[in-house]
């Protein structure tokens, strides 16, 4: 019997990496995403395809009864990898701006890890893409970063409370990845943020919006592959005993060895100038 597991966000980078590397080397991958279209078009590419959207309790509920039905009633791995950001001040956030991202990075997700839990049981695995910013903020990504802290906050409490168990929960945290979530962040930053009225005004004219609407901002020196993420998804899902994270790109060394290592005056000082 092949094993099946489920992923999020499969229109493209990580999602649809993941997917067809996994489908090659024999899973059965259900590859969900938000549109019919990217659905139809991974259907056509040979995978199994159906909607799936955080923001949707229904979407989310129709995904997980199409999946058991598929697979009758079991799942061997989730791989939670859809989310997407709102550049910004912290103080130009609206509320509703942060409930709309926390609907989708945080509370979809583990929506559908308590929903699927139990077909999941004795043995599956659940692997949540995180972050470089999981493990460290940055200024103008403040919205992005709280959602990848609780991400990462909420894997461990899960894993700490199933540890008795067979399950498996599993954080990757990838640094630089070539991804369309600058791209498509710019819907939500033109939605949420006046940032002609903000107090950083100076701030978002000199650096985020030409980073941001830039067609040639060019690959980050630490930048990798999606296939990088996709290694270590592999290991987190196929190793005897995957470790509780995995990290990817020397970003994420360098910042985790930071965080450890340097005082918090001098990280301050370092990441406000970033």
């Amino acid at each position: 019997m092949k094993k099946s597991i489920l992923i999020t966000g499969c229109s493209s980078g990580i999602g649809y990496d993941a997917a067809h590397t996994l489908h090659k080397r024999g899973w059965r991958v259900f590859a969900t995403c938000r549109q019919e279209a990217d659905c139809a078009r991974l259907r056509a590419e040979g995978l199994e395809s159906f909607q799936l959207d955080y923001s949707d309790e229904p979407s989310i509920a129709t995904a997980v009864k199409e999946t058991l039905s598929r697979t009758g009633g079991k799942l061997d791995a989730l791989f939670n990898n859809g989310a997407y950001a709102i550049p910004g001040a912290t103080e130009d956030l609206p509320r509703d701006a942060l409930r709309a991202i926390f609907e989708v990075n945080l509370f979809g997700q583990f929506d559908l890890i308590a929903q699927l839990l139990p077909a999941m049981r004795p043995a599956g695995r659940v692997v949540n893409c995180s972050s470089v910013l999981g493990i460290s903020a940055l200024r103008m990504r403040g919205a992005y970063c709280a959602t990848k802290f609780a991400m990462e906050a909420m894997t461990d409490a899960l894993r700490y409370e199933n540890y008795q168990t067979g399950l498996k929960f599993i954080s990757i945290q990838p640094g630089p990845i070539p991804t369309k979530i600058r791209s498509n962040s710019i819907p939500h930053f033109e939605r949420w943020i006046d940032w002609k009225a903000s107090a950083q005004r100076a701030v978002y004219e000199k650096k985020l919006i030409p980073r941001l609407y830039s067609d040639d901002n060019g690959p980050d020196r630490f930048e990798l592959p999606c296939s990088a993420v996709t290694d270590k998804l592999i290991h987190a899902l196929e190793a005897k005993n995957p470790k509780p994270r995995y990290m990817v790109t020397k970003a994420t060394y360098i910042t985790e060895f930071m965080r450890r290592a340097l005082p918090k005056r001098l990280l301050d000082h370092i990441y406000a100038g970033l």
